[in-house]
Order: C-alpha cells, then structure tokens, then sequence
C-alpha cells in the first residue's frame, strides 16, 4: 500500500520588528528553522525593513499594498509575531496588517502567534491584542501562541535558545500551524473540486 504524498503548503511569516538583530527576529528565526525541518513546507518572512511602511490613506499605501499581496498571495498560513511595547504589539506590526488588504489575505487562514518581551510577565498583553486583531480580519487563530518572557536571558553565549520548556512549546506552534494548514488546505482543496 502506497502512502499518500504530502500536501506543500506555504507559511508566510511576519516580523513585527524592524530591528534586524533584536530578539523578535531571533525567536521568530527559531519558529522558521523547525518549521523547515517539515517535509513538503516552505517559508518565507516578511521583514518591514524591505518596504517603506505607510498608512492607509497615504499615496505609498498603494504601492505598500501590492507588494504585500503578492508576497503572501500563495501563503497557506501565517505566522504573526511582535515585541511587546506598553502593553500592545508593535505599530510596524500594526501598519504591515493594515496593508494587506481588505479583506485581509489573512482572511480565512491559519494563524500562529509569536509574543517576545523583557518582562517576566511575557507578551501576554500583546497577543491578547493581535489574537482580537487577527479575529476580527477573519484570520482563524490557532491556540498555543508563543509568549516570550525575560527574552534577553534565553539564549547563551553561541545564540542557542537555553530554555527547553520554551523549546518544547515553539515545537508545538510549529507542529499545530503545520497539522491545521494542511488539514484546512485539504478541506478547501475539496470544496473547490
């Protein structure tokens, strides 16, 4: 008996960050690295220092737009992630969601979230916002989101992640995103046959 192939899918993933070596980027790159391990799932990260951020309105919106559709028009699924500021996600989070459209090209797609702080609390308060924000653009946000907290004491010296129990949930982000995607993606595969 043959085994079924496995479906590809496609995880777009975006950093709330524009800081190139801050802790955001570095645990978003450890979701994205176990992510990779999966057969059959590419990924691909949205990094806003590619683009010149606008808000809507403004005449670089347009522009903005497009180029973010394009980039996510395949994504099978999402991967949003933020550093906690004053209790929120970040505002170039904000604007990169604001710009992708209405209706969202989250919309009806699998979400993962990914919170980072330097508080011993986490980013409980940020995902709490983005989980209502993802919510409300038709986004299905999936449980199990990664809230980082006293982000700068888990990596040591070589930038290995020393925290297992961090570890071991970010496995479980990654596997949730990618069982849910695949299943979703079957299921829509079918509906449109």
């Amino acid at each position: 008996m043959s085994e079924e192939p496995i479906p590809p899918i496609h995880i777009v993933a975006v950093a709330g960050s524009v800081r190139k070596d801050g802790y955001t980027r570095r645990f978003l790159d450890l979701l994205l690295d176990v992510l990779r391990n999966y057969p059959g799932v590419t990924v691909d990260c949205i990094d806003p220092c590619e683009y010149q951020l606008a808000f809507p309105g403004e005449p670089e919106a347009v522009a903005l737009e497009a180029a973010l559709k394009e980039r996510a028009k395949d994504a099978d699924g999402f991967i949003l992630s933020t550093p906690e500021y004053h209790g929120s996600y970040s505002s170039v989070l904000k604007v990169l969601i604001d710009n992708m459209g209405y209706p969202s090209i989250m919309e009806g797609k699998p979400v993962s979230l990914l919170g980072i702080a330097a508080g011993r609390l986490g980013a409980i308060k940020s995902l709490e916002h983005l989980r209502s924000v993802s919510s409300h653009l038709g986004a299905v946000v999936l449980p199990y989101p990664v809230s980082v907290a006293e982000a700068h004491t888990k990596f040591d010296a070589e930038g290995h992640c020393i925290d297992r129990d961090l570890m071991e949930l970010i496995h479980k982000c990654a596997e949730q995103l990618v069982r849910y995607t695949r299943s979703h993606h079957a299921r829509q595969e079918k509906s449109n046959d």
